[in-house]
């Protein structure tokens, strides 16, 4: 029986590559489709820095993620813009975590010290069923158009390219697509992405491609957010849902909206912390885990986590929560100082398990379901030292990542300097868990992934004054 506050909780208004071998076979036809030609550095590390004056730099849990945002940088894009790259990146490359079904919560650093957050999260169609209405789409398209520098076309088209022309496995997939095997089986659109031919998850290294999510994304680049919310992709998405038995209806596909709002703010030590708006229930359980983690002190709160996140479950009345939530958080910061944060969801590995017939999007799973409960856990975080950034990045799949991003904060509040990938606590629970941080100090800034998954930091180089 889920408590009072756990309901409230929901219903809240609304780079040498860790891991990723898999990059070297890499094929040169895909990578000048999305723009990642020799002018982009082929070394990338956890800890790579970058002068925060003339380079941009990004990190997420998938490498080929961090790679596009990363080259988005390096085309004199806003931090906005890698973000944007990163996700539709991620619907093609990371489909267990991100994607077109799913939803979500970013935060944008402004000019003069202000965090704007834009909320996009899923949300239970009014005649129910098993998929949720998404609003990921919704969202990136609201931040690009308010923040981006460069033409829609250009932060859309890596993902696309990747769907069409293939892209190899990376260890961060491999992993969870060996977890979600059993899923997988049950979609013949993801089992013949995903599954070798003798059946079994593909390894790290093995290329796949998406020929209907190319189409689908090649819609959205010529139209923008329409290209999904109606047309043709739309249309595909509702019919798949009536005949599957799921409530997604046309009219509520074209009136999703994304909410757009302050973030929650609270001044520790010399930084501005920012996270979600107390509107969604991510903003009510981060500030829960920011208040436990206080309680420790700030030099003790990176090995408060686990107490931290024990602490706020049992404050709203969660016993229990599966495994895998299906999220992921990414996070850049771009030449001028600019910082964007965002956490995904899918509300589950590969969300409902189903792929709309015809457009080769995973649709997400209801938010009433009991994987539902991952939006809440959605964290990303800015601080601010005076107006500039000192930390940016996301914890997501749990709520042992919203704890690890929040523990990272304090720990920097508290005058410990994160400089080298060891120096992130991680959550313990990665890969389904994980906190990616970029911190930046002294106008340099490090892409520090979680010490426990396989993700990766990217920098944008020579951008110029």
């Amino acid at each position: 029986m889920l408590s009072s506050r756990f309901i409230a909780l929901l219903a809240a208004p609304a780079l040498l590559l860790g891991g990723c071998r898999s990059l070297e076979s890499f094929g040169d036809h895909a990578a000048s489709a999305v723009g990642l030609g020799e002018d982009v550095p082929r070394a990338y590390t956890a800890s790579e820095v970058s002068e925060a004056e003339h380079s941009g730099i990004a990190i997420a849990d998938e490498p080929l993620a961090a790679r596009a945002g990363a080259s988005a940088l390096q085309s004199r894009g806003s931090a906005v813009d890698a973000v944007t790259a990163m996700f539709f990146t991620l619907a093609a490359t990371y489909p267990v975590s991100a994607g077109l079904g799913g939803g979500g919560i970013c935060l944008v650093s402004e000019a003069g010290g202000r965090v704007t957050e834009f909320d996009f999260l899923t949300k239970a169609p009014r005649r129910a069923g098993a998929y949720a209405l998404p609003g990921a789409l919704k969202g990136f398209a609201t931040i690009h158009k308010l923040y981006g520098a460069l033409p829609w076309q250009r932060v859309v088209a890596p993902g696309e390219a990747y769907a069409a022309t293939g892209f190899p496995v990376s260890e961060a997939l491999a992993v969870r697509l060996a977890a979600a095997q059993n899923i997988v089986r049950l979609d013949a659109s993801l089992a013949a992405e995903f599954l070798d031919e003798t059946g079994k998850p593909r390894a790290a290294g093995s290329e796949t491609r998406n020929l209907p999510l190319a189409e689908s994304l090649g819609q959205i680049r010529l139209n923008g957010a329409d290209g999904f919310y109606t047309g043709a992709v739309a249309d595909r998405i509702v019919a798949y849902s009536d005949a599957q038995g799921g409530g997604i209806s046309a009219g509520e596909l074209q009136a999703t909206a994304a909410l757009q709002g302050p973030a929650r703010s609270r001044g520790v030590g010399g930084l501005t912390i920012w996270l979600p708006g107390a509107r969604t229930g991510a903003g009510a359980f981060s500030a829960a885990m920011l208040d436990n983690l206080s309680r420790g002190g700030r030099e003790r709160a990176a090995a408060n986590v686990d107490f931290a996140a024990q602490q706020s479950l049992a404050a709203f009345g969660i016993a229990s929560l599966p495994g895998d939530l299906g999220s992921t958080g990414f996070a850049a910061v771009d030449a001028s100082g600019q910082a964007a944060a965002c956490a995904v969801t899918l509300n589950g590995p590969f969300g409902s398990g189903r792929t709309a017939t015809g457009t080769g999007i995973v649709l997400g799973a209801t938010p009433s379901s009991q994987a539902g409960l991952a939006s809440a856990f959605l964290t990303p975080v800015i601080a601010l030292s005076g107006g500039t950034a000192a930390l940016a990045g996301a914890g997501a799949g749990g709520p042992k990542g919203g704890a690890a991003a929040i523990a990272a904060v304090l720990d920097v509040a508290g005058g410990r300097q994160l400089g080298k990938r060891g120096d992130l606590r991680g959550t313990g629970s990665a890969p389904y868990d994980t906190v990616n941080m970029i911190s930046c100090a002294e106008q340099t800034c490090v892409a520090l992934t979680d010490p426990g998954a396989h993700g990766a930091g990217a920098v944008a180089y020579d951008l110029g004054q």
